[in-house]
């Protein structure tokens, strides 16, 4: 093993990528459409024998071609994988990998969050990771979780608008608390902290729900890994099935209930997402709310149409469309940087 170098594999190197794509089909793995760092391990014939890649604080597409395995080849990957995220100031990383492969990972330092139908493993590098984050939980909470109906919404609000407000309003209305879970990934173009204070400003009014940041353990179906997945309904499915798995032992630790969700009926996404979760939730005794979604002028409210209406610099639409405290920050100088992005930006419908 002593005689193997992990190298880094360059995007410009189309031979050296055309092995990567290979290796990985061989292991019946799809190269996933979002990779920041790739690296390899060649034999002395210049031929790839083992691949990982990273994107964000995760590690992806790790394979070690069949007959180099119980080498110790994933172990030279993984281990150039997690210096580099770390060289990088990302310490908290994290594994999706194929049900029966997760093994060789935990020996590495990782461990299991959650095993989705003997499919998915998702696996982390911190022992206590996610039950420290189950516990950070009561911190934000005065109520007692033992009594009445207790609601969750997970939403992502990029922005926050009418649409995202009222669901919060309905919610309210017919529970005795709302845990609002906002998605803590920044890969949209309002970044986390700024999503946050929306709905926070947006929500001051209800005095019965409570917010939470999903940490890293809740991500979006843009960056969820899609490289051991047959197609984009099981990219889909895989995606809304980890994320119930994770939700319900966070609806266990908080006495959760019930879940709302709006209506998407013009995204395939959101609809093969709201029904595996209508299933899955069901299942295990929580019920799941799927609301109409509000409508201003017969047309209904999303955030795409008001990036799309920012970026067009039609502010009467946007003002249709969102609460005073969003169109109060839209128009100030601090969201500048963020509307020259939107404007600079080609599809800001599906960003």
């Amino acid at each position: 093993m002593s005689e193997y170098v992990v190298t880094k594999i360059f995007p410009k190197n189309r031979k050296k990528n055309e092995q990567v794509i290979r290796l990985l089909e061989k292991e019946n793995i799809r190269r996933d459409k979002n990779l920041e760092y790739t690296c390899g391990i060649f034999d002395e014939d210049n031929n790839l024998i083992a691949t990982g890649s990273c994107f964000g604080n995760t590690l992806r597409c790790l394979a070690v071609a069949s007959k180099h395995q119980g080498e110790g080849l994933m172990n030279l990957i993984v281990t150039h994988l997690v210096n580099y995220q770390f060289k990088r100031g990302i310490f908290h990383l994290f594994i999706y990998t194929k049900a029966g492969r997760e093994d060789i990972f935990k020996t590495l330092g990782f461990y299991e969050i959650v095993t989705v139908d003997d499919h998915l493993v998702f696996l982390e590098n911190r022992k206590n990771g996610f039950e420290n984050y189950l516990n950070s939980l009561h911190t934000n909470v005065a109520f007692d979780l033992n009594q009445g109906k207790n609601s969750a919404i997970i939403m992502n609000a990029n922005p926050f608008s009418l649409g995202h407000q009222y669901l919060v309003e309905e919610a309210a209305k017919k529970s005795d608390l709302v845990h609002l879970f906002v998605v803590s990934e920044d890969s949209s173009i309002f970044p986390f902290s700024i999503r946050k204070r929306l709905i926070e400003e947006g929500t001051a009014h209800l005095k019965n729900v409570v917010l939470h940041p999903t940490g890293p353990y809740m991500i979006s179906n843009a960056t969820f890994p899609s490289y051991f997945q047959k197609d984009e309904t099981s990219v889909i499915e895989g995606h809304a099935l980890l994320d119930i798995k994770i939700f319900q032992k966070i609806a266990e630790r908080l006495a959760i209930n019930c879940r709302y969700a709006g209506e998407e009926p013009f995204s395939l996404v959101t609809g093969i997402y709201n029904n595996v979760m209508n299933h899955e939730l069901r299942k295990v005794g929580i019920e799941f709310i799927e609301l109409k979604r509000k409508e201003v002028n017969a047309k209904i409210i999303s955030a795409s149409k008001i990036r799309q209406a920012l970026k067009e610099n039609d502010l009467k639409t946007v003002k249709d469309l969102v609460p005073e405290t969003t169109f109060n920050y839209l128009v100030s100088e601090e969201a500048l940087p963020i509307i020259e992005k939107i404007k600079m930006t080609s599809d800001v419908v599906h960003y």
